[in-house]
């Protein structure tokens, strides 16, 4: 009982964060209109240039951001130029390197003249042109964040086997029943233990990856509030080393079952054939858009409830959305988790698909 009063003190916490992250995104953004809850969840599910800590109002009644600026690589024209995110000035200054004008709009990087003019379309979509933008940000530090507390879990687990057996302690205590599952119920379940080995720490790796940056996707505040798994650019580039690892090393029993379909008639073949082939590219396609689409919806769902108290502006619709919040915070720490699981189950199964023969099938 005592942990489950603990978790339900920490998702309060998380729900309360999220309402102040609401509210004072609603009024510095909005002062002179009704809060959009549209602009403060597209921007908080968004990437940035800076890594937000806290706002607030000073003694002069003005507003206040604190963030940790990141670093800025922009390529344009064959030259390369380095500098920091506060240059920008949350968006406020143009940034002057060389003959070139660079202004930060919406977190992204446009191309401008010295007045940092913005040319707007019909559809109110910017028509400047942009850089090619290397830039460090927000959900890139938070990977390497991520990577940080994998090394942190697993290295001090690990030292633990060097030397005499003995009962697991500590971090291993917590992590090996994790490893052992992962190890057995999915890559040696899917792949087989002739070639489990081969592809463990990948599937190892992308199961802990996807969780961990899920979980940190939870926290509204800094260290957190970052939304990797919730980027189609990440989902998309862990399909592509599934789809690699599939395709690389599938068996000569994987390409002949997608282009010569044994014992199917040649008339069907003609539909099956290029039916095998596209599956070859949905299947990873669907690992990308799963893992995006769910991340992306629970915390577009969470945010909505947060803002029914700004949008309807009363105080007694705070019971119904922080209720229902605290239920959808409590299903985001299972789905974070059944998210990774769900990629690396998927991606065991199709590498195992691929690199076992029919005997081994």
């Amino acid at each position: 009982m005592q942990r489950f009063y603990t978790i339900i003190l920490l998702l309060a916490f998380i729900l309360t964060s999220f309402a102040a992250y609401a509210e004072n995104e609603g009024e510095k953004k909005n002062k002179e209109g009704d809060f959009d809850p549209l602009e403060m969840i597209m921007h908080h599910i968004s990437d940035s240039h800076n890594w937000h800590i806290v706002s607030f109002k000073n003694k002069e009644g003005k507003d206040v951001d604190i963030a940790i600026p990141l670093p800025v690589i922009l390529i344009h024209d064959g030259s390369v130029h380095i500098f920091m995110s506060s240059d920008f000035h949350h968006g406020e200054a143009v940034v002057q390197k060389g003959d070139q004008y660079f202004k930060l709009y919406h977190d992204k990087v446009y191309l401008t003249d010295a007045s940092g003019k913005i040319n707007l379309n019909s559809e109110g979509v910017p028509e400047n042109a942009k850089p090619f933008d290397l830039s460090i940000t927000r959900n890139v530090a938070s990977m390497w964040m991520s990577v940080l507390i994998m090394l942190a879990l697993f290295i001090p687990a690990a030292r633990k086997y060097r030397g005499k057996p003995s009962m697991p302690t500590g971090m291993q205590s917590l992590m090996e029943p994790i490893i052992l599952f992962v190890r057995d119920d999915i890559v040696i379940e899917q792949i087989g233990e002739k070639k489990a080995d081969r592809f463990m720490p990948y599937i190892m790796t992308i199961f802990f990856f996807i969780w961990i940056n899920n979980l940190i996707g939870m926290v509204p505040i800094f260290p957190g509030g970052s939304n990797v798994s919730g980027n189609i650019a990440f989902t998309g580039i862990l399909a592509v080393f599934t789809f690699l690892l599939t395709n690389v090393f599938g068996t000569k029993s994987y390409w002949k079952d997608i282009f010569a379909t044994p014992g199917v008639p040649i008339p069907v073949r003609a539909i099956l054939i290029p039916i095998e082939f596209v599956s070859i590219f949905t299947k990873p396609f669907a690992l990308m858009v799963r893992l995006f689409a769910n991340i992306t919806a629970g915390h577009i769902v969470l945010l909505s409830l947060t803002s029914l108290i700004f949008v309807l502006k009363t105080i007694y619709i705070s019971p119904v959305s922080i209720g229902m919040s605290l239920f959808m915070d409590m299903l985001e720490l299972l789905v974070g988790l059944l998210q990774a699981y769900i990629f690396a189950l998927l991606s065991a199964l199709f590498i195992g698909m691929a690199v076992n023969d029919e005997e081994e099938h």
